[in-house]
């Protein structure tokens, strides 16, 4: 007879966190009937009890304190205008996706069938019991100035429609540090804004809370200047008329300092850059394309700071750097708005991260070696891993600081290592990966185009902009995939290798090849026909630089795939052996290991040579490496040959390279556990700062140790990275996902960057440089 249900028990299971302390939730465990029971009836009843007795309980016993809602009726939806509720659902699903990947914070997506003002209000604000915050998007003006007044009134949880504001904070912040860098003070400067939409008033409402004097202010909307001469203007409008004489948009910006753009495309010419003040500050925000294209712009103007709503040029006025830190700020202190105190606080943390030093990570996924303050730098990039520890705690900080906080933090350092850990690491290096791959996509050659797989990473691979793909394999073959499966193969570079058209670069790869094997077991006849297998053909692209990179091995054995390689391209110079690594994607950061898939049993030597491949491989990412040689002994408490091979290791490292974090031997459950190594063996240089990067004493141990972390843990893998070669060949697993081999691809151009872009191939018979 089952136990009955004990009311601490449910309480427990239901609990999100103790009350005041901000807590990163753990799935609940769904996986015996006692769990069910807990879960649902019977126990389920005591939280609903507990609620019922005090609604406070709804955020310690439900989601709701980490739940918002994005709430449309479709009306202005991006660049798209009044396209219905339904055609709007998916950009509000991608928002939530923002929401969750920057800020850990859930989302439902709520599209409503509501045009009238007044029927958007009731639906929301009932929906209250359920969500922690309501954040409007992409309602029309002006009934969205209203529909958001009134519900920040009537409702006791954060309300903002971060069209209106999300945009005046991010430029808000852009504008205080174009104006630092031009020494000029926001009360004098004069100010053009072309736009009269939600977006743009709150732009001027946030600047002169930012100090901005509104006689120095001038709006346009589609009829000209806004003033107040006109008879035309709506109560929103009217608040942002001036009296002037001036009738025209090129007029207006002779002798201006700032140019807000929030309007349409092209409607600013060199010309009227030209015309503005010294040190002019034009922010172009109109989507997809600027009031003025940046580098006309630029042209126009050297003494200019420009920015735009476009990932592709400097300085990217980007929403997503503010909505999902303000609302992970306003619900974590449990905010019953998000006023102007708060917006401010946004605004000032981001115009101080700009400032700072730019970390290395941030750096590699922008394609960059140093990130600084200056012109082309006013605001942080989005993928800078501070932004949540910098954003949201201003933000609730000012929340408490403006009385509108219910739920105050009292440790701030425990709540922003809270915020890191909600953030979690686990995707965060392949994102930056994939965002250094796009600025520069390399030629990247599949050996095995005909297996689907391979196809459909290939497709996304062509959307995103990762690489230019070149595919291998039988050309009616790989079109019938193609045509099956949807895949489009418009522009895409099919190659076979066995076809006569390709006799000629046969011959010429044989010859190049048979220069460099003919003393080591290949033949004339053999090195031209051998040319015909695809992962030579490819190998020997990349060889020759027609490729930057090659990826195979999905079905084959992977020495069938190595051989090549290291027959075609050989090893880097000062390389003696190549090696495996596999990157584990886990919450705390990357986990890199090796070696896992080529040294069987390696002397102390080899395994030096590993490690110091391994290192440098880590460092390619902008991480140091942080080295544990694992073993069953710790630091000599079993002196086995084994152990001692280790051991040795380690001193053989340390005279190479003295500076390497690295110790051992030490067993793999001691290494991540600083607590019990501070206090066991205090002097080990693992001791601070934890361990990133395993090297393994032979391949047995670290390739079945990759498998359990990819089966039994979980954890996604990126691998295996071959180390050690002269050029980019990477080798896929048996069984490789779709995602796993996009992100090798995304490996193989980062790698194909950071080696020589072309080296020279030697003619045959000629010593190689």
């Amino acid at each position: 007879m089952a136990k009955p249900i004990r009311k601490q028990d449910a309480l427990d299971y239901h609990s999100m966190g103790r009350p005041g302390k901000i807590e990163v939730i753990p799935t609940k465990d769904t996986k015996s009937q006692r769990d069910l029971s807990l879960a649902y009836s019977p126990g389920v009843a005591e939280p609903c009890k507990e609620i019922h007795r005090d609604p406070e309980g709804v955020y310690r016993y439900t989601a709701k304190g980490n739940l918002v809602a994005v709430v449309t009726n479709g009306t202005a939806v991006l660049g798209l205008g009044d396209i219905g509720p339904e055609a709007s659902k998916p950009v509000m699903e991608g928002k939530g996706v923002l929401f969750k990947i920057f800020a850990d914070i859930d989302v439902f997506d709520i599209e409503l069938n509501a045009r009238d003002p007044e029927h958007f209000i009731q639906v929301v604000k009932a929906l209250e019991p359920t969500f922690g915050g309501i954040n409007l998007e992409d309602i029309r003006s002006p009934e969205c100035f209203i529909i958001e007044e009134r519900l920040r009134r009537e409702m006791k949880i954060p309300v903002m429609h971060d069209d209106q504001h999300g945009t005046a904070i991010i430029s808000g912040a852009a504008l205080l540090n174009a104006l630092t860098l031009v020494r000029k003070k926001i009360s004098k400067v004069s100010m053009v804004v072309s736009g009269a939409g939600a977006a743009a008033m709150a732009c001027v409402k946030l600047y002169i809370s930012l100090g901005a004097d509104p006689a120095n202010i001038l709006m346009f909307d589609r009829q000209g200047p806004i003033t107040g001469e006109r008879t035309d203007l709506d109560e929103m409008k009217r608040k942002f008329a001036r009296d002037t004489r001036v009738k025209t948009l090129a007029d207006a910006m002779k002798g201006a300092d700032v140019f807000i753009g929030l309007s349409v495309g092209g409607i600013v010419t060199p010309d009227m850059v030209k015309s503005m003040a010294k040190n002019p500050i034009v922010f172009a925000m109109a989507n997809p394309d600027p009031e003025i294209g940046y580098e006309e712009a630029a042209q126009s103007r050297p003494d200019l700071i420009m920015a735009t709503g476009r990932s592709d040029f400097p300085n990217q006025v980007n929403n997503v750097l503010g909505f999902p830190y303000i609302f992970r700020g306003a619900l974590d202190v449990r905010a019953t708005q998000i006023n102007e105190a708060m917006k401010l606080a946004a605004v000032k943390a981001l115009a101080g991260l700009a400032t700072l030093p730019v970390p290395d990570m941030v750096n590699m996924a922008y394609g960059e070696k140093n990130i600084q303050f200056g012109p082309t730098y006013i605001i942080p990039k989005p993928l800078d891993q501070r932004l949540l520890e910098t954003v949201a705690p201003a933000v609730a900080r000012a929340a408490m600081e403006s009385g509108v906080a219910q739920s105050p933090i009292t440790d701030w350092e425990a709540y922003r290592l809270e915020l890191n850990n909600r953030l979690g690491l686990d995707n965060h290096l392949i994102r930056l990966l994939g965002s250094k791959a796009r600025k520069d996509p390399r030629r990247v050659v599949f050996a095995e185009a005909d297996n689907l797989k391979i196809l459909k990473a290939v497709q996304i691979v062509r959307e995103e902009g990762l690489a230019v793909p070149i595919l291998l394999g039988d050309r009616k073959i790989i079109e019938k995939l193609m045509a099956e499966n949807g895949i489009e193969n418009d522009g895409v570079e099919i190659i076979d290798s066995r076809a006569d058209d390709q006799e000629a670069k046969r011959q010429q790869f044989g010859e190049l090849f048979f220069s460099r094997r003919k003393r080591r077991g290949f033949n004339y006849y053999e090195a031209k026909k051998i040319m015909k297998d695809r992962t030579y053909f490819g190998c020997m692209m990349v060889e020759t630089g027609e490729a930057d990179a090659l990826i195979s091995g999905l079905s084959r054995k992977y020495p069938d795939t190595i051989r090549p390689a290291l027959q075609s391209i050989g090893m880097e110079e000062g390389v003696k052996r190549v090696a495996g690594m596999y990157i584990i994607l886990t919450k705390q950061g990357p986990l890199f290991l090796a070696d896992t898939t080529v040294n069987f049993n390696p002397t102390v030597e080899e395994l030096a040579d590993i490690t110091l491949l391994t290192a440098r491989e880590v460092q390619q990412f902008n991480i140091t490496p942080r080295i544990a040689l694992l073993s069953y002994s710790n630091f000599g408490s079993s002196p086995t040959p084994e152990a001692m091979l280790v051991r040795d290791t380690v001193r053989l490292l340390r005279k190479k390279e003295p500076s390497l974090v690295v110790d051992g031997e030490i067993q793999a459950s001691l290494a991540f556990n600083t607590e019990i190594l501070r206090d066991n063996y205090p002097f080990s240089d693992l001791v601070s700062g934890g361990v990133n990067t395993l090297i393994f004493p032979n391949l047995a141990a670290g390739n079945i140790a990759y498998n359990l972390l990819q089966e039994v843990g979980g954890f996604d893998t990126i691998g295996p990275i071959l180390l050690g070669l002269g050029k980019p060949v990477h080798v896929l697993q048996l069984g490789s996902t779709v995602r796993q081999i996009v992100n090798m691809v995304t490996i193989a151009v980062v790698d194909a960057q950071q080696k020589c872009k072309h080296d020279t191939v030697p003619v045959p018979g000629k010593p190689r440089s």
